[in-house]
């Protein structure tokens, strides 16, 4: 077993929010991969690059480093910058690409080295820790999932609707389920969440408590 715990899921599930939520309660560090592909779809649109075709150079020469909670690349610490709709749909077309999911893949693992942690993306337990102490895959319907988008500041474009998030979320999950590689999926001992009409909490502790913590 590595020490990780691995939380998978779809685009809006609230895998980020309850991912947090867990390490702190477990004392582990919180790593979100998502934030590492829009890192790469942020710096791609930076230099004029095309989404769907970069150069495994380009992503070979990007310095990213992940110290905690917060990401740098080339020294600059990413917040605010990663949190659009832009890179939001960027790191969807940038994850489909092998030299991208390559160049990351041992940036994440190299996380696990240094103590326990919580993981959050969309192949943590299938690819990245298919070993991992805990597998969960965190669900919730596509109506929510869109409401919890609307309700996120800067994850939507302005004046958007329910019906639009919903249709966009669709494509998204299509995206990531149809891509060659590491398709979104749960993995085969992964424990299944929907939270659908749960608060945070109650995600938290069913997670806690089916590791046993």
């Amino acid at each position: 077993m590595s020490t990780v715990v691995a939380i998978d899921g779809p685009a809006g599930a609230g895998k980020s929010t309850v991912a947090r939520r867990l390490a702190e309660k477990l004392g582990f560090t919180y790593v979100n991969t998502g934030m590492l592909y829009r890192a790469v779809a942020y710096a791609a649109m930076r230099s004029g690059l095309d989404l769907e075709r970069i150069p495994e150079d380009f992503v070979a020469s990007l310095k990213l480093v992940q110290e905690g909670d917060s990401l740098f690349l080339d020294g600059e610490k990413l917040e605010a910058q990663l949190r659009t709709p832009q890179c939001a749909r960027g790191a969807s077309i940038v994850s489909k690409q092998p030299a991208v999911r390559s160049a990351l893949l041992e940036l994440q693992r190299d996380a696990a080295r240094k103590g326990w942690i919580v993981m959050e993306g969309r192949d943590i337990g299938t690819v990245v820790f298919p070993d991992a102490e805990g597998k969960f895959f965190i669900t919730a319907s596509v109506e929510e999932r869109a409401r919890r988008r609307l309700a996120q500041p800067g994850e939507v474009i302005g004046g958007a609707t329910l019906e639009k998030v919903m249709a966009e979320i669709r494509e998204r999950d299509l995206r990531d389920s149809t891509r060659e590689i590491a398709p979104l999926k749960p993995a085969p001992d992964a424990e299944v969440i929907d939270t659908t009409g749960m608060t945070i909490d109650e995600v938290v502790s069913a997670i806690a408590g089916a590791l046993g913590r």
